[in-house]
């Protein structure tokens, strides 16, 4: 059995299925996904190929991702205003209206038009 272990709750990835069984028990399958809210992994040739979730179930893990991703670039935000101000009180530098600049990351944040690190988000 292979778990891998989250902040949130640990997965266990016992529930592995072969394509071609799945195929043959797909209504089965699909009610004990729904029941149990796990994901089910289906091989090909031996090999993990698929993950079949609960519909409601991944939009809990992409909502937590997502708060994780902003929770992510506040901090980012706040490191870098503590580095300007570090900068702005050692004199050699032009005052910065990091209110202003925080709002405005914090707005292409919401609208999605702040891309986030792809290093980053293999961090979270």
């Amino acid at each position: 059995m292979h778990k891998v272990k989250c902040a949130f709750t640990m997965f266990t990835l016992d529930n592995i299925h072969s394509l071609t069984d799945f195929r043959r028990n797909a209504g089965n399958y699909a009610e004990q996904i729904r029941q149990k809210k796990t994901p089910m992994v289906l091989t090909v040739n031996g090999e993990a190929a698929l993950v079949v979730h609960d519909a409601l179930a991944f939009q809990e893990l992409l909502n937590r991702l997502q708060q994780f991703e902003k929770e992510l670039a506040q901090i980012k935000l706040e490191k870098l205003r503590a580095e300007l101000v570090k900068g702005e009180n050692s004199g050699k530098s032009m005052p910065l209206d990091l209110d202003a600049i925080e709002q405005e990351a914090l707005a292409e944040l919401e609208a999605g038009d702040l891309e986030v690190d792809p290093k980053l988000r293999s961090t979270l």
